[in-house]
């Protein structure tokens, strides 16, 4: 069982301008989509570019569990001899997804439409996160979960027997929640109905149907209506991964902030349900410019080129949320160096990710001498001209987001920001700290 590990207290403070390219690692939602889908495929999934924190390979790990066949080629080369859809076989032993709230929501909807059992868990922060949003729509499928009170993990899920498709409407704006009801649809009779809504990051759909699988995404006056064919065949696919725009954040937001930076970063995921973060930034005023736009493997990509700005607060529409919901604690930093105001509103769903985000942000931002201001939806940063005091410790709560976020603040402050563990960073940007340095950045543990 996952346990958490030694904490790594860790430190940045301000350098020189941040200078060079940054080769991001492969977008981790594409790469946990990658394997499960691979699995679920007749025949060999080659992937290029896959993320390898930890998150993505708890994902491999468990799909081998389930009776595929998944090979590390090296250099991000893998692939994936599936067993179709149903074909997934009971696992012998519990299985950890560590930090990996993706990974095991996607997962749990995949096997919930077969005739097996399995038992999932994860690490102190995934132990605390509402899996009843998963499970109570698969359960309208026939599947089964018993776990702890509240549905936290571990939790064990009983596969449902001649499944058949359902209706659903998501009373969350969560690409998780979809996701997972389109994977369990994938093993049921007849079709699947989702409406959710706003709309949420697409790339189970784009995948679905890359994979072979018929899906149709139609918007209506309740939202945007996905209806998914069951029992298709999968065929195996070729996959490259783009470089994920959340991970790709930090350092564009970093070098906004610190004086004279200018860096290069190729091959950027531009899917338009993943890129509010760069659409706020530009209203802000920051100086980013998208080179070479293009299509790969059916997602937008493009070449960013970043530079230092004078930024101003703004207030960010709430409807662009879902698209920047993992991005909203890297943009609290910036806001922080704004001129102005920066207003966030319909954020709840931070309140239900590795941890509180709100909370955890409002605290630590004040920490280094910014006034906030925060409800349960909402959060408020009052920009302090470019001049963040800090000096602060920021508790990270497990959060790799948190954790980078502060560290980034470090980089363009008065004073060093410290965090009280880093630990958690491995999970989704495993080369964070060593590409950081190579910009010229002063991170240390």
């Amino acid at each position: 069982m996952s346990g958490h590990p030694t904490p790594i207290p860790m430190a940045s403070q301000s350098a020189g301008p941040l200078k060079g390219t940054a080769v991001i690692p492969g977008d981790k939602s594409v790469s946990h989509r990658s394997l499960i889908l691979g699995a679920l495929s007749v025949g060999e999934t080659k992937i290029s570019g896959l993320l390898l924190g930890q998150d993505v390979l708890d994902t491999a790990r468990a799909m081998a569990a389930f009776g595929a066949r998944v090979i590390d080629h090296g250099e991000g080369n893998w692939s994936v001899n599936g067993v179709g859809v149903g074909g997934f076989s009971e696992p012998e032993d519990i299985i950890d997804c560590g930090n990996a709230g993706t990974g095991v929501r996607l997962i749990m909807g995949a096997m919930s439409t077969s005739p097996i059992n399995a038992t999932f868990t994860g690490d102190a922060s995934l132990r605390s996160r509402p899996m009843g949003r998963i499970t109570d729509p698969l359960e309208l499928f026939g599947a089964k979960s018993y776990g702890r009170s509240k549905g936290f993990l571990p939790l064990t899920m009983v596969g449902a027997r001649d499944a058949h498709g359902i209706n659903y409407t998501s009373p969350h704006p969560s690409a998780q929640i979809k996701s997972a009801i389109l994977l369990a649809g994938l093993n049921s009779l007849g079709e699947t109905t989702l409406i959710e809504p706003e709309k949420t990051r697409d790339h189970s759909e784009r995948m679905l149907r890359g994979f072979g699988a018929n899906i149709e995404t139609v918007e209506t006056k309740n939202g945007f209506e996905i209806t998914l064919e069951g029992r298709p065949e999968l065929i195996a696919q070729n996959i490259a991964v783009p470089c994920d725009p959340s991970s790709a954040a930090f350092p564009v937001c970093a070098a906004l902030i610190v004086e004279g930076s200018e860096i290069f970063l190729p091959n950027i995921g531009l899917n338009p349900t993943r890129s509010g973060l760069f659409t706020t930034l530009v209203e802000m005023g920051a100086d980013i410019v998208f080179e070479n736009n293009r299509l790969e493997g059916g997602e937008p990509v493009a070449d960013l080129r970043v530079r230092a700005s004078s930024l101003d607060g703004i207030e960010v529409p709430s409807d662009r949320a879902p698209s920047m919901i993992d991005e909203y604690p890297i943009l609290s930093v910036v806001a922080a160096f704004a001129s102005g105001k920066t207003i966030m509103r319909g954020i709840k769903e931070l309140r239900v990710k590795e941890c509180d985000r709100i909370d955890a942000m409002a605290r630590g931002l004040e920490a280094m001498g910014v006034k906030i201001e925060e409800g349960e939806d909402y959060l408020i940063v009052h920009g302090q001209n470019g001049e963040v005091e800090g000096g602060g410790i920021a508790q990270t709560h497990l959060d790799h987001r948190i954790a980078m976020s502060f560290l980034c603040m470090g980089l363009a402050s008065k004073k060093s920001v410290k965090v009280d563990d880093g630990h958690a960073i491995a999970t989704s940007f495993p080369i964070f700290t060593n590409l950081m340095s190579d910009l010229g950045a002063h991170i240390t543990s």
